[in-house]
């Protein structure tokens, strides 16, 4: 005879496992039969999160409101009388108010990132939301420690209601005598949405004085950058790691704060001591790796790049830059299978343009036998008289140089490094190039003339 598992701690199990629909199934299912379970509605609550949480410290992209306009000008001239259909007059309006696609299309970050968000109640329960904000008595939930985190949580992440979950977030923090770290965060992250970054950073101050958190830091260094105060972000996250030492996230935040101010060489430094710590940071060794291929050394990065590749790391941004790192390290093989795989592998037009992009650098490569034969002498000959072209000397002579060993029979690549050569000054070079040109190709008419310009030459001297 079976006997049937708690409904309860199956549903525990299956947040555990992050299944959480299943979760929220089981958990509606107990609320059916037992309304005023509490742990089944806060384990619901936990589940609705989950599904649509993002993690706050990360996602931070400024819209272009944000970067052209300037938040904190007021209107010099009274407004027009607008009616109610129009826009909203008070901020608390604005954040009530219902918004579509169609209707609002968000042109800041935030409401872009969070307006979507705020729909999850309806997609997950098509009755409607799960909880009925407007009836709920936040100042009964504050004083109930345990269902008032999972509340909050639910309220800012699932439903997007930040003015109610800045009320609960005050409420809860006053009745923790304003004692609780994590309340202090939480009225941070909401000032934070609403784009009060002072108060955002009183209240993780704050919270700092309390108790020492690497997420805190990370949120209070997040303030400071949207303040435009990039060497105060820096001091920050050196004063956390004096109390966390080697802690990734913290080097990573000052490694970005120097690439975003153009400071490579800095950068490189501390994405190499995040690699110290972490050695499969994605985003340590992709940067490292850009930076060695943006200082001609291709080959250095494409050892970083294929690392990535043996972690796991599949994508058409990491095919993009293997593909561009073989071809300027001169290992044509996998040019083309590399492009190839970043276009079978492109989400979006943006992606595919910058492929497409980079093979027009390259294009010439589908018209050679490098992809198939290293030593095709011709290839590598035409190779440099393209580079040539594009003013690349060494790159060139690099070239012509690596085709008249593989071809010795062949006048082109003699004859054409005659011609640089002589251009450049190097006439010793240039004149034993030709005279080899001539050996391989003795009619040839340009050959002939090159000699007899060098010799009349050499004779003046």
């Amino acid at each position: 005879m079976e006997v049937p598992m708690d409904p309860l701690f199956l549903a525990w199990s299956y947040f555990r496992r992050r299944k959480f629909q299943p979760c929220s199934d089981i958990c509606s299912k107990i609320l059916e039969d037992s309304p005023y379970d509490q742990a089944a509605w806060s384990l619901k609550t936990r589940a609705l999160t989950e599904m649509v949480y993002i993690d706050e410290v990360e996602v931070d992209q400024e819209g272009i409101a944000e970067m052209m306009l300037d938040e904190s000008s007021i209107a010099q001239v009274a407004r027009k009388p607008s009616t109610q259909s129009g826009r909203p007059g008070t901020m608390e309006q604005a954040i009530k108010t219902p918004r579509t696609a169609h209707t609002a299309r968000p042109i800041t970050g935030a409401s872009g990132r969070f307006v979507r968000l705020g729909t999850a109640s309806m997609l997950t329960n098509p009755e409607g939301p799960f909880i009925n904000l407007s009836r709920l008595n936040l100042a009964k939930y504050a004083q109930k420690p345990n269902l008032s985190k999972t509340l909050f949580e639910y309220i800012f992440h699932h439903e997007n209601d930040v003015k109610n979950a800045l009320d609960l977030a005050a409420l809860a923090t006053e009745n923790a005598q304003f004692k609780d770290w994590w309340w202090k965060v939480q009225l941070g992250k909401c000032y934070y949405r609403l784009g009060l970054h002072r108060e955002s950073e009183k209240q993780f101050q704050s919270a700092l004085n309390h108790q020492e958190v690497v997420d805190t830091y990370l949120y209070l260094a997040k303030v400071y950058q949207r303040l435009d105060q990039p060497i105060t972000a820096l001091n920050l996250f050196k004063q956390g790691l004096d109390h966390f030492p080697g802690e990734v996230t913290l080097l990573t935040g000052i490694a970005r704060i120097h690439e975003e101010m153009n400071n490579i060489t800095s950068a490189t430094e501390y994405y190499k001591d995040v690699l110290k710590q972490d050695n499969t940071h994605v985003e340590a060794i992709a940067c490292i790796g850009s930076n060695h291929f943006y200082t001609d050394q291709p080959e250095i990065a494409l050892r970083f790049y294929r690392r990535l590749l043996q972690m796991g790391v599949y994508n058409c941004q990491l095919y993009n830059n293997l593909g561009l790192c073989c071809f300027y390290a001169q290992q044509y093989d996998m040019t083309l299978s590399s492009f190839e795989r970043a276009l079978a592998l492109v989400a979006n037009d943006e992606e595919q343009a910058d492929v497409w992009y980079n093979i027009g650098h390259v294009a010439v490569c589908f018209k050679l036998a490098l992809a198939f034969n290293n030593d095709h002498a011709e290839a590598y000959n035409n190779l440099a008289v393209l580079e040539l072209r594009m003013g690349r000397i060494e790159q060139s002579k690099a070239f012509l140089q690596t085709a008249a060993s593989i071809a010795p029979h062949m006048y082109e690549p003699h004859f054409n490094y005659s011609t640089l050569s002589d251009k450049i000054g190097d006439l010793q070079s240039s004149y034993t190039a030709a005279q080899r040109s001539e050996d391989a190709f003795p009619e040839h008419v340009d050959t002939q003339q090159i000699l007899k310009h060098l010799r009349q030459h050499f004779a003046v001297l």
